[in-house]
């Protein structure tokens, strides 16, 4: 992954995120005691929903920040430290879940990891997850792209959003057959009058690692906003323009 969390911020301001997440919970078909992995767990807040199912769930993600709030909160669950392309498991386990996760691995490890995810299932395991998908804060990314281009500054998409068809074929590819894929719009509300700035600041990290002075950075952030303000801003609250891309597969 291409970013080093704030750990506490994410936590408190964007709880959306796992919140979303407990829908995706639904496509696992697995019964109740089946074990299940929640593939770059954060703050572990999924994982326990996973629990509270009736799996046997544990937890991996890179960041230990993260890690840290999930052993304190969820003292129970057992998470580990791991990169979502190089890791493997002691036992195989029934299910693979992952939210918001994916697209922060670039498009050129995704089949390192889907061969890791593959090789952590049992035969007829399922991998179900959700991503941002082709379109993904299109309106956000433009935004920026135009203001770094006016700082002299070339503006580096951070993400991979694929559209179903793209996707389906990596799946396919690396051993599994599709049985659910799902491509929505979900605007999303942001929290307080600095929502979309907030964003910004949390999930654009890379792209402004070319920025030296953070004055300049502060500046880029409000004329990305204001520019974005008649299109995302409406009675009173922030929205991103978010599309998901939601899948359910099967390890053959």
């Amino acid at each position: 992954m291409n970013i080093r969390w704030d750990a506490e911020g994410y936590t408190e301001r964007f709880s959306f995120v796992p919140g979303y997440g407990r829908d995706v919970l639904s496509l696992i078909e697995a019964g109740a005691g089946s074990a299940v992995l929640d593939l770059g767990c954060g703050n572990g807040t999924l994982t326990r929903a996973l629990q509270e199912k009736g799996y046997r769930a544990m937890g991996l993600d890179a960041s230990e920040a993260l890690l840290a709030i999930a052993r304190r909160e969820h003292p129970d669950i057992p998470f580990v430290q791991g990169d979502a392309t190089a890791f493997s498991l002691r036992e195989r386990v029934d299910a693979v879940f992952s939210n918001a996760v994916f697209h922060w691995i670039d498009r050129e490890r995704q089949r390192d990891m889907l061969a890791c995810v593959r090789e952590a299932l049992r035969a007829g395991g399922e991998l179900v997850f959700e991503m941002g998908g082709k379109g993904n804060n299109r309106r956000i990314h433009s935004a920026l792209g135009e203001v770094f281009k006016r700082h002299g500054y070339r503006y580096e998409m951070p993400f991979y959003f694929p559209a179903i068809g793209e996707y389906a074929a990596l799946l396919e590819a690396a051993g599994f057959e599709t049985r659910v894929a799902l491509l929505f719009d979900r605007p999303t509300p942001l929290q307080g009058e600095a929502g979309l700035a907030d964003w910004i600041r949390m999930f654009v990290k890379a792209p402004f690692e070319a920025v030296p002075e953070a004055e300049e950075r502060e500046q880029m952030i409000a004329e990305a906003a204001q520019a974005l303000r008649r299109e995302l801003y409406a009675n009173g609250v922030w929205y991103a323009d978010y599309v998901r891309l939601r899948m359910r597969a099967v390890r053959l």
